[in-house]
């Protein structure tokens, strides 16, 4: 059966460019577009597509809002278009928080440039978040009001397309993340683990993680005793944003990761986009250029084996929710070490690939639900 997309965007060229590149692949079918949020709503109740692509600048009603309102009237997999800039990674990462389930950048030149390798990556995008959790979810933010006032929406820049001590105040209460939780009960989780002196927490992610990090990291006390460093897939315009907005929420100190950081309790480094991150026996962390080779850029696969290799049995990896199976082979390496792994369970996860990847290759040593895995964090560690 075809994936049914609705396509929301202001602009009719983008309109349909994105509607021709899905409309190719006969598994996704377009059945509707619309040209603002609140028609978005509309057409959202009366289609029910599996899918919706959702600009974020659009008159008479933005596409922040719009997300929160179909979240509450109807938890449809929404995938976001973004500029590749700061700014534009700040309203991003607002509409995952809002309930979007993934995102693409967002770029004219490249559609017309490199059709081909657009329309595989969209219709990707489509595919796997379409089997993705967030249709079955009970979202839990804030109710909209009945009839909300039209929202202006700030001008992003140009799109495109492809530090705290443990002496420091304490921080502030972490403030509320709303993400999906599934209805159905949730997976039978391990027991409670065991407390060992772990000398890292590594923690790997994609499609879904921005704001699973979030639930995981805001549970953590300023005083977590082991350092952490951060593997999300994201492009390099968002790591900083994102590291940015994780330190304003957490109780821990949180950064984008650079050459020469040296790793310390009560610090989670987040591996910039676009690059990869590797830590030495001294603690060192130490930042490498991309490699084209690599699907993955930051790629947890490199960060886990460097971990694997300065520190043996001393470090705790956890594996959430993403596409794929990036972060597989890096356990493999951690448990021949000796290295704890855990994996999210899948009635949490958005998106059950890197997780169930674990699994499968039976590395894991505990599976929790997503909001279990802070607490059993601070258990393990304290």
């Amino acid at each position: 059966m075809a994936v049914k997309v609705l396509v929301v965007d202001d602009s009719g060229f983008f309109r349909r460019r994105v509607s021709e590149i899905l409309s190719a692949d006969p598994s996704i079918q377009v059945v509707g577009t619309a040209t603002n949020g609140k028609e978005a709503i509309d057409q959202a109740l009366a289609l029910k597509p599996d899918v919706i692509t959702m600009d974020y600048e659009m008159p008479m009603m933005d596409g922040i809002t719009a997300v929160r309102h179909i979240m509450q009237r109807c938890p449809t997999p929404v995938l976001m278009f973004s500029s590749l800039t700061h700014e534009g990674a700040r309203v991003t990462l607002d509409a995952l928080d809002a309930g979007a389930v993934d995102f693409l950048p967002k770029n004219f030149e490249d559609i017309s440039r490199n059709p081909e390798k657009v329309k595989q990556l969209l219709c990707e995008k489509v595919h796997s978040i379409s089997r993705s959790n967030r249709r079955f979810s009970a979202y839990s933010a804030p109710a909209p009001a009945a009839a909300p006032a039209p929202t202006p929406a700030p001008a992003p820049a140009p799109s495109s397309f492809a530090s705290h001590g443990s002496s420091a105040p304490a921080r502030p209460a972490p403030a509320p993340v709303h993400a999906p939780t599934r209805t159905p009960a949730a997976s039978a989780s391990s027991p409670a683990p065991k407390r060992k002196s772990y000398k890292l927490v590594a923690i790997g992610t994609s499609t879904g993680g921005p704001v699973a990090l979030q639930r995981v990291l805001t549970q953590l006390p300023a005083n977590f005793p082991a350092p952490i460093v951060l593997i999300q897939h994201m492009p390099a315009a968002f790591t900083k944003a994102f590291a940015e907005r994780l330190d304003k929420l957490c109780r821990i100190s949180v950064k984008e990761a650079e050459d020469g950081d040296i790793l310390r309790p009560g610090l989670a480094l987040l591996a910039p986009g676009g690059k990869q991150m590797m830590i030495d026996g001294r603690g060192a962390v130490k930042i490498l250029p991309g490699d084209e080779r690599l699907n993955y850029k930051p790629c947890v696969d490199i960060t886990f084996g460097s971990a694997a290799k300065s520190y043996g049995d001393k470090v705790l990896a956890v594996v959430l929710t993403g596409m794929g199976a990036d972060g597989r082979e890096g356990a493999r390496l951690l448990k021949q070490g000796g290295s704890s792994v855990w994996a999210q369970d899948e009635a949490s996860c958005v998106i059950y690939g890197m997780p169930m990847a674990i699994v499968k290759a039976d590395l894991a040593d505990a599976v929790y639900g997503l909001d279990d895995i802070g607490k059993h964090l601070v258990e393990a560690c304290i």
